[in-house]
């Protein structure tokens, strides 16, 4: 399997069972309600609290906001590229996609920005940067940390001055020269 297909790999959207006996069937919306109310009793508080009465809600339907990504297909909007390039043989880049996402370690939110570079016919260079919750306000409590991962296919990939001229646009200098040997 390629890296691209990795990266891309997402669960099957399930459809809803209300048999929550079966590990991979979907929890029904009440059985997720149950699930806060169930958490917010171990932290030690009431959830028929006024405060918290419709707190079980307001999580599920967020949830359901933060993880409808699950239900898309990424190879979809990878292929949106423009065919009509008219001998264009330069870098175009998308600089600065911000992104919302969730460590699946911790279901702590992932913040950050994605930049797509691709040369006309050939393939993409693809660099996240990213702050990820479960570094920043637990465990190690490093807030000035964020994670940087790349993935590099084609002339991005063979050719240094390609990967360069990416990595310098989208002002990952310290990047590039890691990248480059230096």
């Amino acid at each position: 399997m390629d890296k691209i297909a990795k990266l891309n790999r997402r669960p099957k959207a399930r459809s809803g069972s209300a048999d929550s006996t079966d590990a991979g069937a979907r929890p029904s919306r009440a059985e997720a309600e149950d699930a806060v109310r169930t958490l917010i009793r171990w932290a030690g508080d009431n959830p028929a609290r006024e405060g918290l009465a419709g707190t079980p809600a307001r999580v599920v339907r967020a949830y359901e906001e933060w993880f409808s990504g699950n239900f898309e297909d990424p190879q979809e909007y990878l292929r949106r590229t423009f065919e009509e390039v008219a001998g264009y043989d330069e870098i175009v880049l998308l600089r600065d996609i911000r992104f919302e996402s969730h460590c699946e370690h911790h279901i702590a939110p992932i913040i950050g920005r994605v930049h797509i570079g691709y040369l006309p016919r050939d393939r993409v260079g693809v660099v996240v940067e990213a702050t990820h919750e479960c570094m920043t306000t637990r465990g190690v409590h490093r807030p000035e940390v964020s994670m940087v991962t790349s993935c590099m296919l084609g002339s991005f990939r063979t050719r240094a001055e390609t990967r360069n001229e990416f990595l310098s646009t989208i002002n990952l200098k310290g990047v590039a020269r890691r990248n480059n040997g230096d």
